[in-house]
Formats: structure tokens, C-alpha cells, sequence
């Protein structure tokens, strides 16, 4: 992968994280009610936005 292509991916990544999941309300409140690991599995397996991250690694590797 050209150094120019994973530089657009990983700013993609950043700037989805930053629009979408800083101050996640869901996330917040998950980790409230069930713990930070039942959050994070949250936002990897059922969070749209954390399935176009998942894309986005996939194209990275």
C-alpha cells in the first residue's frame, strides 16, 4: 500500500472517530450499566460507525 493511501485511511479513521465517537452517548452508558469491556464490544461488534472502522482496517492490513 502506497504511504499516500494509508495516510488518507488513517485520517478517514480519525476523523469518523472524532465526528462519531468522542462523547458517544451509547458508549457512555453502556460502560455505565455493564463495564468497559461490554462497551468496547459494543462499539467493535454493533456500532454502525464501528463496522466502517473495521472496513478501514481491513483495507489497512
Amino acid at each position: 500500500m502506497k504511504p499516500s493511501m494509508r495516510k488518507e485511511l488513517l485520517s478517514q479513521v480519525e476523523g469518523l472517530m472524532n465526528q462519531y465517537c468522542n462523547g458517544c452517548f451509547l458508549h457512555k452508558f453502556i460502560k455505565k450499566a455493564d463495564g468497559r469491556r461490554a462497551a468496547h464490544r459494543f462499539c467493535i461488534s454493533q456500532c454502525t460507525v464501528g463496522e466502517q472502522l473495521r472496513e478501514y482496517g481491513k483495507k489497512l492490513n
